[in-house]
């Protein structure tokens, strides 16, 4: 039974990996599943101070990563619109341009936004740099939590 939590756990810590980069993946959520997982061994154990910091610290930044993208926009003067064009362009982009549209999708469809609420081109290419700030902060954000929770996966198997 160890074995098959072991490799699940890590199937659960590669997807959340991937996850922080694809976003229709909950990343840290997946990486938490695979810390538990491997807790749930015989074999592996963390404490459950260790646990209940990283369930936090896993809702937190799960929070943040929906929180971040739309206060970028918002602070580089973005609309409504905008915000929701830059999450159409990330949809649109990872779909259909990977692996470059997941970046270049939402700063596209920010500005599409923000020109059909009659924004002109420069206070739209502001707000679609805002969210496109947005999101590379919030992918940093998910990739160190996932990073820190891969690192305490492995130091745990190898120790």
């Amino acid at each position: 039974m160890d074995i098959l939590l072991i490799v699940l756990g890590a199937l659960f810590i590669i997807s959340g990996v991937l996850g922080c980069v694809l976003p229709i993946i909950p990343g840290p959520p997946l990486s938490y599943i695979g810390l538990l997982l491997l807790h749930f061994t015989e074999r592996y154990q963390f404490s459950s101070k260790f646990l209940i910091i990283w369930a936090v610290i896993t809702v937190v930044v799960y929070a943040l990563d929906y929180l971040i993208p739309a206060w970028g926009t918002k602070k580089f003067g973005g609309s409504k619109r905008g915000v929701w064009g830059s999450i159409i362009g990330l949809v649109i982009g990872m779909f259909f341009f990977p692996p470059f549209g997941i970046i270049i999708g939402p700063f596209v469809g920010a500005v599409v936004g923000e020109l059909t609420v009659g924004k002109d081109s420069g206070a739209a290419l502001k707000s679609g740099f805002g969210s496109f700030m947005g999101f590379l902060a919030g992918t940093l954000l998910k990739l160190i939590a996932s990073g820190m929770m891969t690192w305490y996966f492995v130091k745990e198997m190898i120790v």
